[in-house]
C-alpha cells in the first residue's frame, strides 16, 4: 500500500504545482498583478478530462459518498442526491436533485452550481442512467464537472487529494486521509505476522441472486491487503457462475456476504433459500465453525471514507481475532 510519507509529499508537491500553474508570474516591466483567485484550481479527473474550478460557493455532488468526501475536504454543498442524506447524513442544507442512479439535470442546472462532482461508474443499485451522459449538457451550460471512480482505499486517497487541493485545506487531507492511512498500515502490519493464510469466499447477495467477488472490489481489495486468499482469484469460473457444488468442493475457511439493495432481509433470504436446498452446505468448515458471516453494508457496500480503517479492522477481527 502507498506510504503515507510519500503520498503526503506528493500532495504538497501537487498543490504547489497547481498554485504555481494558476497564478500568472510577472515579467520585467510588467505591472503589479492583481491578487489571484484563491479557489481557481485545475486538475485532471478520473476520465481524463481537464477541469477548472474557479469558485466553490455552490457545489453539487451526485453521489452520497462524494458529498461526504467534499465535506471531509472542507467544502459545503447546495445540492446532492438523496443517498447523501439517507446514507451519509451530510451536514450541508441541500436541495435533493434525485437519486444517484438518476440525477435530475434540470434541478442541477437550476441550482447554478460553480462545480459538480459526479461518478464515472455507469451502474449502481437498481441500475439507472450513466452520469457521464450528462456531461455535454453541463458543459454547454458552462458548469465545471469532475468525474471520479472510487472503489478501493487508494482511490479514496487520490480523490481526497484532489478535493482538498480544490478547497485549499490540506490539514483536512492529513486528518481524513493521512491518519486513516496510518491506521490501515498498522492493521495490515498486524495481519502480516500471521503464518496462517485464510481462504475466503466473498459474495454479494441481492433479491435477484448472488455473485462472487474478486480482489478488484471494495471488500476484496481489503481481504487481499490482509493476506487472505480469495478463492475467486484461483477459480475464476465462480465469477461467471455461482455454483454451490463448486463452493462445497473448495470448502473455504470463511464465507463472507455483503447484502445489496434496499431490502437486506430479502437479499439474505434469497441466499439462505439457495443454500438450504443443498444439505452439504451445513457441512462446510466455514458454516460449522461460525465463519459464515454477513458484513455491515455501511463498511463494505457504501464507501466508508474517513472510516475506511474500521472496515480493515472489522475484517482483521473476523480473520485473525
Amino acid at each position: 500500500m502507498t506510504s503515507i510519507r510519500t503520498f503526503v509529499a506528493a500532495v504538497v508537491a501537487v498543490g504547489a504545482i497547481t498554485l504555481a500553474g494558476c497564478t500568472p508570474q510577472p515579467g520585467p516591466g510588467d505591472p503589479t498583478p492583481s491578487a489571484p483567485s484563491p479557489t481557481r484550481v485545475e486538475f485532471v479527473d478520473d476520465l481524463g478530462n481537464t477541469v477548472v474550478v474557479n469558485s466553490t460557493e455552490r457545489v453539487v455532488a451526485c453521489m452520497g459518498s462524494y458529498a461526504n468526501m467534499w465535506e471531509l475536504a472542507g467544502g459545503t454543498l447546495v445540492g446532492a442526491t438523496s443517498d447523501a442524506v439517507e446514507d451519509y447524513s451530510i451536514s450541508s442544507d441541500v436541495e435533493i436533485i434525485g437519486e444517484f442512479t438518476s440525477p435530475n439535470l434540470e434541478l442541477i442546472i437550476a441550482l447554478e452550481p460553480d462545480f459538480v462532482i459526479m461518478t464515472g461508474l455507469s451502474a449502481g443499485k437498481g441500475g439507472g442512467i450513466s452520469q457521464v451522459d450528462l456531461a455535454p449538457a453541463l458543459s454547454a451550460a458552462g458548469i465545471p464537472v469532475a468525474y471520479f471512480t472510487v472503489t478501493t482505499f487508494p482511490d479514496y486517497l487520490r480523490v481526497m487529494e484532489v478535493l482538498t487541493n480544490v478547497t485549499g485545506d490540506k490539514d483536512l487531507f492529513l486528518k481524513n486521509a493521512g491518519e486513516v492511512q496510518l491506521a490501515i498500515d498498522a492493521i495490515v502490519l498486524k495481519a502480516s505476522v500471521y503464518s496462517y493464510i485464510p481462504s475466503v469466499l466473498l459474495m454479494t447477495t441481492y433479491s435477484g441472486g448472488t455473485r462472487v467477488q474478486d480482489s478488484s472490489t471494495q471488500t476484496g481489495a481489503i481481504l487481499a491487503d490482509l493476506g487472505a486468499v480469495n478463492l475467486a482469484e484461483e477459480h475464476s469460473s465462480l465469477l461467471r457462475d455461482f455454483s454451490l457444488e463448486a463452493i462445497i468442493e473448495l470448502n473455504p475457511d470463511y464465507i463472507l456476504v455483503v447484502p445489496m439493495g434496499n431490502d437486506t432481509e430479502a437479499a439474505m433470504k434469497n441466499l439462505e433459500e439457495a443454500t438450504a436446498a443443498n444439505p452439504a452446505w451445513a457441512s462446510l468448515d466455514a458454516v460449522k465453525n461460525g465463519n459464515y458471516r454477513t458484513l455491515d453494508p455501511a463498511l463494505f457496500l457504501y464507501k466508508p471514507n474517513a472510516n475506511w480503517a474500521a472496515s480493515y479492522q472489522a475484517l482483521f477481527d473476523i480473520l485473525y481475532g
